[in-house]
């Protein structure tokens, strides 16, 4: 029986030395950091993690090491995501093969699909594994937008029970769970506090990277003690942090905080760049501010 997915879940970045490879020993050592403060689940080899940017072989490391070291402590999801269905359909198996819980599944990012060839593509993957995907609506970076419409016929595939939407419009959660009927459960994913109000189950995190425990704490404030006040209140308070690694700073700016903490995450991978040293100091600046570090 697959388990059930739920709570805040940490799209991770990937740590690398300074020669720009793959530090598995520090992956391990984060992977280890995450489930002590408390984060309900992780992601790997999402956007965050720059899958784009690892070969075949650091990809699969960087898989292992998460599933090994998590030992069930925590749902593992196996971002699997690639242009041409046939390799989504190998990652997945071989995510399923490791250990993974689920994969997160971004839909081809480059042939602009139809709606119809989206939903085959992801018929095609759910035909092939027995784990859960995470689907996942991302249309700043994949240059599609999967709107509630298309979920709730991809909600239909056995095995497509997640979503993670990735928008500004918070209505698109009010919409997949009127229109998917509980057949899709939905993960913001931009948006934490905003989409549990809406009715969420989840929030897959970029600052969680960062303060894995408050970003925790908002979705346990907001879905299982409904203590909105509280929660709008701790969200507001750490929203700098939040916003610090919106938009295109989301890997950059999640390793210059983590730098300042004190873990050794390294720089982005080509083609991005480590933050202007303006920016890196405004980081540290906030990881001053919040008391944060890495222990």
């Amino acid at each position: 029986m697959s388990k059930t997915f739920r709570g805040v879940f940490t799209v991770m970045i990937t740590p690398v030395d300074s020669e720009g490879r793959v530090n598995l020993s520090a992956l391990a050592a984060f992977t280890d950091w995450q489930i002590r403060e408390g984060i309900h689940g992780l992601i790997p080899l999402g956007s965050t993690g720059e899958f784009l940017s690892l070969s075949g072989e650091d990809w699969e490391a960087v898989a292992r090491t998460v599933i090994e070291t998590a030992a069930g402590r925590v749902p593992v999801l196996i971002g699997t995501g690639a242009e041409d269905t046939r390799e989504s359909v190998r990652l997945s198996r071989k995510a399923e093969e490791l250990g993974a819980d689920g994969v997160m599944i971004i839909p081809p990012f480059y042939s602009t699909p139809t709606d119809d060839e989206i939903v085959k593509h992801y018929e095609t993957i759910a035909a092939s594994i027995t784990i859960p995907i995470m689907v996942y609506n991302n249309p700043a970076t994949s240059n599609v937008d999967m709107r509630p419409e298309l979920l709730a016929r991809i909600a239909e595939i056995d095995g497509c029970d997640y979503v993670k939407e990735s928008t500004l419009e918070v209505t698109r959660i009010r919409d997949i769970v009127r229109l998917a009927k509980g057949k899709m459960t939905p993960f913001g994913g931009i948006l934490g506090f905003e989409s549990f109000v809406m009715g969420a189950e989840g929030w897959v995190a970029v600052a969680s990277n960062v303060a894995p425990s408050v970003m925790s704490r908002i979705f346990t404030l907001a879905a299982d003690e409904k203590k909105y006040d509280e929660a709008r209140e701790l969200y507001l308070e750490w929203l700098p942090i939040i916003q610090a690694v919106g938009g295109q700073a989301y890997v950059a700016g999640s390793k210059a905080l983590l730098k300042h903490m004190g873990f050794a995450a390294g720089a982005p991978l080509p083609p991005r760049l480590p933050l202007p040293t303006q920016q890196d100091a405004e980081m540290k600046a906030l990881v001053e501010r919040f008391g944060m570090t890495f222990a």
